[in-house]
């Protein structure tokens, strides 16, 4: 009897055994089930911050490229801006130089005509002294031809008298 007890000792040990060893293999399947989804956890993860910075330099290279479209539409809008007031300048410009020409026509004629007025003016003025100095030569004829009849008449007097 007592080899029976041995193997009835024995099986619960080897169901014990058996019970333990797939404790053991749950628990290893459990752990690589978590390592697995560990390191699926870790690839995605990385994976995620991959596309993320992708995602972020792909957004810039977009704005850079972005920029780039409106900067040139821009600088094809200045760029007609430009020759519109360039354009609108040379008109003025011209306008403006039309009054200059006529202006400096309008004060070279008002110098001419000043000119002449001055010679004119000049003219009469010259007349006018030549006339005076007429005047004033027949006056002084005039007073020395009385001064010499007054003479004449003072020595006659003076003669009868004297």
């Amino acid at each position: 009897m007592p080899g029976k007890r041995r193997s009835r000792a024995a099986a619960p040990m080897a169901a014990e055994d058996g019970l333990l060893l797939l404790q053991s293999q749950a628990l290893a399947e459990e752990e690589a089930a978590k390592r697995k989804g560990e390191m699926l956890t870790r690839f995605l993860k990385d994976k995620l911050a991959k596309e993320e910075r992708s995602s972020a330099l792909n957004l810039r290279k977009l704005s850079t490229q972005w920029r780039a479209v409106l900067r040139e539409a821009k600088d094809k809008e200045l760029r007609r801006d430009i020759e519109i007031l360039s354009q609108t300048f040379a008109r003025v410009m011209d306008c403006k130089d039309s009054v200059i020409q006529s202006l400096a026509t309008d004060l070279e004629e008002a110098e001419e005509q000043h000119a002449r007025a001055l010679r004119s003016h000049l003219q009469n003025i010259d007349r006018l002294l030549q006339l005076q100095r007429c005047r004033l030569a027949c006056l002084e004829e005039g007073y020395g031809a009385q001064l010499e009849a007054l003479r004449t008449e003072f020595e006659a007097e003076r003669y009868r008298a004297g």
